[in-house]
């Protein structure tokens, strides 16, 4: 039988020409990756840039140039893809934010948190849901469904705080720092679960059964997507505190710590639940317990390791949104009707902003309500920046637009088009313009923020999680005072300081049961190259 060559060197061309093609646009993006690195340092003092806006702005000039060089066919180097970006980038920026967050202003204000990212998500899920359910039916951009509406809401309810994130300071504004950071985690985690949970089920026919269903499969995917991020915490810092990995090898500490923060997204997952919940407290576990276990230089290697690692796919986001903006396939579906897509981005807009201050102020009030201490109610000022903190939306919100309107990162239906050209249109007014504004309006509203919080900023060893000033007053609550504790004096105190009294008995949970098992602070591991070991063996 004879073997015909001729079909094989075309297909083998065309395979070398696509690895090639792979190549180049690789090359490309770590290229604009540098430049992002680079210009966002010089950058560093502007009153108006950060490196959010900056990689956003350089890929929307990458894409123009190469709209240009191709003849007004093709912007874009890669096809935007949603496991790129939900397998791959962001597991570790959301594991990084749980392992470098102050554990202790953060759970401090967890019900605000709780209150702001799931429940006010989920008002702006529904006001956004309304009201294009009520203008886009009227608009005859194209048949959309009841589950489209639900997902538009979930799509739009989605928050990027980052561009704020830059230039807010946890140790000069804490109170603020926690409120933004954790809200945005938590708005994430929760459109994300209630994107999926929309998907999941038959929207056709809503009745009781299928809501009280929807609303128990949303708190399932919540809780158990959190004790598995927990579980797998706990898991490796009993690993790495009975095994001493750090006494042969520091390198196989920092990689158990990095795979496993990893395989807790993975496995999230792998079971249908939410890996941003997972990866998320498993951070915090991790910085908790895993991080005293390890010596020393693993500390600092792993506490730099994973800040870099997010800070580069931070990057590559938002230099991949702005080259895939320009997408020319996307845009030809609704270029024979401009008017009616700037309509439609206006609409989406604006129901952004009213579904977000219809949750900010009037849960603001009722967070107000349940604290005492004056230094922990959030004034009508931060309201403003948490409020403006929420606009912005990123490339969550795309990835959830490209998953819900588009196949292969292109679509045929009009309707479609409009809302993928329309959700990009979004991203790039808010982050570009609600960006460069958030320095400015920061600086307006907290003009003594660096002066008034100085006796309040923290350190960067874990002690400085349980200092007073944090706490509120140390009548309120229990503190470590250079060992000693101050408890609160009464049962009436206990009542109106909740969330402190769960401090306390945590503490005390902790110190007995946790510690003992899962080491943590205090934990003193033994090291490479420290005296002890130096007289005993010689490993470098």
């Amino acid at each position: 039988m004879a073997f015909d060559l001729s079909s094989v060197f075309p297909k083998l061309q065309m395979l070398a020409t696509s690895d090639h093609s792979s190549v180049v646009s690789m090359n490309l993006f770590v290229a604009l990756l540098c430049a992002c690195i680079v210009i966002g340092h010089l950058l560093e003092e502007n009153r108006w840039m950060n490196e959010s806006i900056t990689a956003l702005l350089i890929g929307l000039c990458t894409g123009v140039v190469i709209l240009l060089l191709s003849g007004g066919k093709s912007s874009h180097l890669l096809v935007f893809s949603e496991d790129l970006f939900f397998i791959y980038l962001l597991p570790p920026i959301i594991f990084n934010a749980g392992f470098q967050v102050k554990k202790k202003q953060f759970f401090v204000n967890f019900i605000t948190i709780v209150l702001f990212g799931a429940v006010g998500t989920l008002i702006s899920c529904a006001i956004i849901t309304l009201g294009v359910t009520q203008i886009f039916g009227r608009m005859n951009i194209g048949p959309l469904e009841i589950g489209d509406y639900l997902a538009i809401g979930a799509i739009f309810a989605a928050t990027d705080s980052v561009c704020t994130l830059q230039v807010l300071n946890q140790d000069e504004t804490p109170l603020l720092y926690s409120l933004v950071f954790g809200e945005g985690v938590v708005n994430d985690a929760t459109s994300v679960v209630l994107f999926n949970a929309i998907q999941s089920f038959d929207l056709n026919h809503i009745d009781s059964g299928i809501a009280l269903h929807f609303l128990g499969n949303f708190l399932y995917l919540f809780i158990a997507s959190t004790l598995l991020g927990v579980l797998t915490g706990l898991l490796s810092a009993f690993i790495i505190k009975k095994l001493y990995i750090g006494r042969h090898s520091t390198d196989r500490e920092v990689a158990l710590m990095m795979l496993m923060a990893y395989l807790s997204y993975m496995m999230a997952e792998l079971c249908y639940l939410s890996g941003i919940l997972t990866v998320f407290f498993c951070g915090i576990v991790m910085s908790h317990y895993t991080w005293h276990n390890v010596t020393e230089s693993s500390r600092v290697t792993t506490k730099h390791a994973f800040a870099t690692l997010s800070f580069v796919a931070e990057t590559f986001i938002f230099l991949y949104v702005g080259i895939d903006a320009l997408d020319i396939e996307k845009w030809t579906f609704v270029s024979d009707s401009p008017g009616k897509s700037v309509a439609v981005s206006s609409v989406l807009l604006g129901l952004v902003l009213a579904g977000r201050a219809a949750f900010v102020f009037p849960l603001s009030f009722l967070s107000n309500l349940a604290k005492k201490s004056p230094n922990e109610k959030i004034n009508l000022r931060q309201q403003v920046i948490i409020w403006w903190a929420g606009l912005m939306r990123g490339s969550v919100s795309m990835a959830l637009a490209y998953n819900q309107f588009t196949m292969s990162g292109h679509t045929q239906l009009r309707s479609n088009a409009f809302m993928i050209t329309s959700t990009i249109t979004v991203v790039l007014f808010s982050t570009v313009v609600f960006g460069l504004m958030t320095k400015p309006l920061i600086r307006y509203l907290l003009p003594h923020a660096k002066n008034s919080s100085s006796a309040t900023t923290e350190s960067s060893t874990p002690k400085s999680f349980f200092t007073v000033p944090l706490l509120g007053g140390s009548q309120d609550s229990e503190a470590d005072i250079d060992g000693q504790i101050i408890r609160p004096s009464s049962i009436r105190l206990l009542l109106t300081t909740p969330t402190h009294t769960v401090h306390r008995y945590w503490r005390k949970f902790d110190d007995a049961f946790m510690r003992p098992v899962f080491g943590g602070r205090g934990f003193v591991p033994v090291e490479p190259g420290s005296p002890t070991e130096r007289n005993g063996q010689q490993w470098h």
